[in-house]
C-alpha cells in the first residue's frame, strides 16, 4: 500500500476543511477530493484553535487521513500544533509563511521520521528562496499561496501577470529538484464554475498539477482538468507502441524522440 505522502505527492485536488468543524471531516473525505486539508490556521480563530487540535488529533488517531495546515512558526499556536502531530506517523503538514530552509528542517525535527512537508510559498521572501526551500530533505511538493502573496504585493488573488514569475519559479525549482509539480492556490469565487475552470486550466498551462479547493463544488472541475484526457492517453499509448524498438519514429507527422517518450510515460503513470 502506498504511503499517505505518496498519495499527496500525486494529488490533483486538495480540499480545505476547518479544523474546529469535525462534522465536516467525513463529508470532505467523501467529496471526491484526492486530499483533505485539515486547517488550524486561517480558517480557525484563536479561541477555536485548541478545539481544532483536539478534533484533528482524534480524526488521525481514528484512522482518518488529511494534510494538516499548521500555524506559522513564530505564532503562539505553532508549538502546540507540532506537539499534537508528533504522535502521528506518516503525517504531512502544510507549513505557511515559509521563507527559509531552516524553518522546514526545524518543523520536521519535531515530527516522526516519515513526516513530510508541503511548504506554502506565499510571501515575496518565500518566492525568492523557493529553490533552497524545496531542496530541504522531507519536502514533498510546493504549494502556491496566491491570496497572501497578492496582499503583500498589492494585487488581487486572481491576478495573472504579477503571478507569472512566482508560478514559473516554483515550477522550475520543482522540476530541477525532481519533485512533483507544485499545487496552485485558491479560487475565491466559490460557486463560479467558469472561474475555477479558467484558473485550473491556467495553472495546468503553467506546469502545475494540482490545486487547492475552498468548496466541494470546485473538486470535480479540478480533478477533471488535472487528469489526462482520453485523447492524451491514446496518444501516449501510440507513442510508446511506435517507439517499442527504442529507435526514433514518426507519429502523426511528429518526430517521436526521447522527450515525447518521457511525456508519454508520465501521462500513463499519472493515469494509473
Amino acid at each position: 500500500m502506498a504511503s499517505y505522502a505518496e498519495l499527496v505527492a500525486h494529488s490533483r485536488s486538495l480540499l480545505f476543511v476547518p479544523g474546529h468543524r469535525p462534522d465536516r471531516f467525513a463529508k470532505a473525505a467523501g467529496s471526491g477530493a484526492d486530499v483533505v486539508v485539515l486547517d488550524i490556521e486561517d480558517a480557525v480563530g484563536p479561541e477555536s484553535k485548541p478545539a481544532a487540535r483536539e478534533h484533528i488529533d482524534a480524526w488521525l488517531a481514528g484512522g482518518g487521513r488529511g494534510v494538516v495546515r499548521v500555524n506559522a512558526a513564530g505564532t503562539p499556536w505553532y508549538d502546540e500544533d507540532l506537539a499534537m502531530l508528533a504522535e502521528h506517523p506518516d503525517v504531512v503538514i502544510m507549513l505557511p509563511k515559509v521563507t527559509a530552509p531552516h524553518q522546514i528542517a526545524e518543523a520536521l525535527s519535531r515530527l516522526a521520521s516519515d513526516a513530510r512537508v508541503l511548504p506554502l510559498v506565499e510571501t515575496a521572501a518565500g518566492v525568492l528562496a523557493v529553490d533552497s526551500l524545496l531542496a530541504v530533505p522531507g519536502v514533498l511538493r510546493a504549494v502556491f499561496g496566491n491570496a497572501d502573496l497578492g496582499t503583500e504585493i498589492g494585487v488581487a488573488p486572481e491576478e495573472r501577470t504579477a503571478f507569472a514569475y512566482p508560478r514559473s519559479r516554483m515550477v522550475m525549482a520543482s522540476a530541477a529538484l525532481r519533485l512533483p509539480p507544485p499545487i496552485d492556490g485558491v479560487t475565491i469565487r466559490l460557486r463560479s464554475v467558469e472561474a475555477i475552470t479558467d484558473d485550473a486550466r491556467h495553472a495546468l498551462s503553467m506546469g502545475f498539477s494540482g490545486k487547492l479547493c475552498l468548496h466541494p463544488s470546485q473538486v470535480p472541475v479540478v480533478n477533471q482538468i488535472f487528469s489526462p484526457s482520453e485523447y492524451e492517453l491514446e496518444w501516449a499509448r501510440e507513442v510508446l507502441d511506435a517507439a517499442a524498438d527504442g529507435s526514433i519514429q514518426q507519429l502523426r507527422g511528429q518526430v517521436v524522440g526521447k522527450p515525447m517518450l518521457e511525456r508519454a510515460r508520465r501521462l500513463l503513470k499519472f493515469a494509473s
